[in-house]
């Protein structure tokens, strides 16, 4: 009777899947997003349907319920896994052979599914893409996906999006969502801006005031800076180490590694109003342009508490003192907590826009100057950075700096992140450093999508429509092939001066995220603008299924000249 059964539930199941089996598929049904190195088609399609069977290999599990569940997310069944890849509809392995450590391959017939990797890593790729593919059949309630042959693997190693969460704070709840849109778009890096002059995000034990004063200011400015006036309402908020740990871990099983960033020697208004001995001049109050103060930061200062967290933007002469041995204590000690939190090989420490003013009249700097054989506050600036450099590698971490860094000498191992155009990237290059590529031309995704700025929500400026965003080449061409192997990668940057909502922040992100994905994963013959504008309507819809506020107006703005 068992037998009998068995045979029947089998023959069902063949006649779900025969009856796809001579589907003829069309272009749009390949519409994917980054585009694949090779991709083959074929008829027929796989119904992802109820009682379909998963089997993966004890090193993919987490990958095998993570598809699992976006196929359940997606309006599929739930999938059944089996211990036997024989008998398993869906087969996740790895496979040495595949050359790439990101790489994978994708086979898609009308009755099994084979996803394999070089790691853990290149099958999480593989299932993305899969879940791409995937959508409802019209015929039944099943998911299908259309037979393919895909090899495939990303053109850099290093593939980010960078988040600001200092100037506005942002909850948990969002940062995963953040980084479920890095993984869909088949990215690594989260760079995670954590410190700045208008707030400290993350909660440091040795020194709680970072978090009971720095993550909190009395106000914000108005309109563009200077502004027209101070909001007068508190606002901030941070990152308990419990939680960075939960994002952390949320990130690795989504194959993205998280890289803390905290500013120093300058943007460090929010630690320096949390404990005024990091400053050069204590006692001297925080400046805030056009006096557009907050009343409450107003008592405060007339009350005999100088410093303040910023409320406005900008930049400020009021950094660590480079001429205290203190200032270098506290960032060791900062250091000491952050470390353990980031299982990343990188810690990103800032470096740029540090005015010297306030160093050029401190006594302390100056002697340091003078006993430390520097020229000039440049070179300083090096020696601050040096040293922090060499602390971090005793620890066994490297540090990226933005291009700045280079001002002053750059330090030994330090890998540069090019942000005022390339010109840094390609100095650091030239010297055998380390580079990744995010020159604000075009990838700075806090700039207006729109020339016509008027319909639009604020921004700091700067127009880069999403063709510009698209058109980016890492590797310059100023280059030597030699040189271009230090570029490892790029990443666009989400600065939130005036993006103060998870709703603005996905509309300034996509699509301009979806452009870039295929500048860092596609080769760079197969980009193609009008091809990816036929590809791209099924990634928004798929984004906008998913709940993502996606800007749909300006896909056709002129590329900026």
């Amino acid at each position: 009777m068992k037998r009998t059964f068995t045979i029947f539930c089998l023959a069902i199941l063949c006649a779900c899947t025969n009856k796809y089996k001579e589907i003829e598929n069309k272009t749009e049904d390949y519409a994917l997003v980054p585009k694949p190195v090779e991709l083959t088609t074929a008829k027929g399609r796989f119904p992802i349907g109820s009682g379909m069977s998963i089997f993966a290999s004890p090193e993919l599990q987490k990958e095998a319920e993570w598809f699992s569940q976006g196929i359940t997310n997606l309006g599929g069944k739930p999938l059944q896994k089996t211990e036997s890849a024989s008998d398993a509809d869906i087969v996740l392995q790895l496979d040495a052979s595949i050359a790439h450590n990101e790489g994978y391959g994708l086979n898609v017939s009308y009755d099994n599914v084979r996803v394999t990797g070089k790691t853990a890593t290149g099958v999480f790729y593989g299932l993305q893409t899969l879940l791409q593919l995937a959508e409802e059949n019209e015929a039944s309630t099943d998911l299908t996906v259309p037979a393919v042959t895909i090899k495939d693997h990303p053109r850099f190693a290093y593939r980010g999006m960078m988040l600001d969460v200092a100037r506005h704070y942002f909850d948990v709840d969002f940062v995963k969502k953040y980084i479920d849109l890095i993984a869909l778009h088949k990215m690594n890096r989260l760079h995670w801006h954590l410190t700045e002059d208008q707030g400290w995000r993350i909660e440091i034990k040795k020194y709680p005031k970072l978090t009971e004063f720095g993550a909190w200011r009395n106000g914000t400015i108005v309109d563009h800076f200077p502004g027209t006036s101070n909001d007068n309402t508190r606002s901030g908020g941070f990152y308990t180490q419990e939680q960075v740990k939960e994002i952390v871990a949320y990130a690795a099983d989504r194959h993205i590694v998280v890289v803390p960033e905290i500013e120093l020697p300058g943007h460090s208004g929010a630690a320096i109003a949390s404990y005024p001995y990091l400053s050069c001049f204590p006692e001297e109050p925080t400046f805030v342009p056009n006096e557009m103060i907050s009343d409450k930061s107003k008592e405060l200062q007339a009350s005999g508490t100088p410093k303040i967290v910023q409320e406005s933007w900008g930049v400020y002469d009021d950094v660590y003192c480079a001429g205290k041995e203190e200032t270098f204590k506290f960032l060791q000690d900062v250091f000491d907590e952050i470390i353990p939190l980031f299982p990343s090989e990188y810690i990103h420490i800032g470096g740029d826009e540090c005015p010297k003013k306030n160093w050029e009249r401190c006594p302390l700097c100056q002697k340091r100057m003078k006993e430390e054989g520097l020229a000039d506050e440049h070179e300083l600036q090096s020696y601050f950075v040096t040293r922090m450099e060499r602390y971090l590698n005793s620890k066994g971490k490297q540090i990226i700096g933005w291009d700045e860094i280079l001002e002053g000498g750059l330090a030994p191992n330090a890998t540069v992140m090019s942000w005022r155009g390339e010109a840094g990237g390609i100095e650091a290059s030239r010297q055998k450093h380390d580079v990744i590529m995010t020159p604000n031309s075009y990838v700075y995704f806090d700039y207006y999508q729109a020339k016509d700025t008027e319909n639009e929500p604020l921004a700091i400026g700067g127009f880069l429509p999403l063709s510009h965003v698209y058109s980016y080449e890492p590797l310059s061409n100023e280059l030597t092939k030699e040189e271009q192997k230090y570029i490892l990668g790029a990443q666009a940057n989400l600065w939130t001066e005036y993006i103060a909502t998870p709703d603005y922040a996905e509309y300034m992100t996509l699509p301009r995220m979806t452009a870039l994905s295929e500048v860092v994963w596609s080769p760079k013959e197969h980009k193609n603008w009008d091809d990816f504008k036929t590809r791209l309507p099924f990634m928004i819809e798929m984004l906008q299924d998913k709940g993502y506020n996606v800007s749909t107006e300006h896909i056709n703005e002129p590329p900026k000249k």
